[in-house]
């Protein structure tokens, strides 16, 4: 069986994307399904291609116990073709990518995140707390951490159409 592709994305590819690719694997990975899925991250914007993810989200991941490194890069039309799940951060990412779809089959594999969130919907947005200070950090950690558990049991329940 080919693993399941997801790819997460928010503008520039250095907080809530990043961070939630990482705890999808790690989720992933801790519930033995390592075969089954495979994450990658993307920004919609090229403000930080190249970079690592941001220092403080790292900071709060790390007392949160989850580790990562990456580098940004910037979502491709090609992507559509790569991955089977693409998932925004939020509404305005979803608008974004919703103009660069080619065909219906593009829309449909887009899904914003907080759609996963028990706690949340399809038009919420995970915050991003790049001009706020650390709580802000934490805050969005929660939200990603509830939503990527969303996520893997929705997809373990085939509630996900991949």
């Amino acid at each position: 069986m080919d693993k399941k592709r997801i790819l997460f994305v928010c503008e520039g590819n250095i907080i809530r994307s990043p961070l939630a690719e990482n705890l999808f694997t790690y989720l992933v990975d801790e519930a033995g399904l390592a075969d089954q899925y495979e994450a990658d991250s993307a920004g919609t914007s090229a403000y930080h291609i190249g970079e690592q993810p941001d220092s403080r989200m790292r900071q709060v991941a790390a007392k949160n116990g989850l580790h990562y490194t990456g580098m940004a890069r910037k979502f491709e039309v090609s992507d559509f073709d790569q991955f089977d799940l693409i998932i925004p951060q939020d509404v305005r990412n979803l608008q974004n990518l919703q103009r660069l779809a080619r065909t219906q089959a593009d829309e449909d594999k887009l899904v914003t995140m907080r759609t996963f969130d028990p706690q949340g919907s399809q038009n919420d947005s995970v915050p991003d707390p790049y001009y706020g200070g650390i709580d802000g950090f934490q805050e969005t950690f929660v939200i990603v951490q509830r939503s990527c558990l969303g996520l893997l049991e929705a997809l373990k329940k085939g509630k996900v159409n991949l």
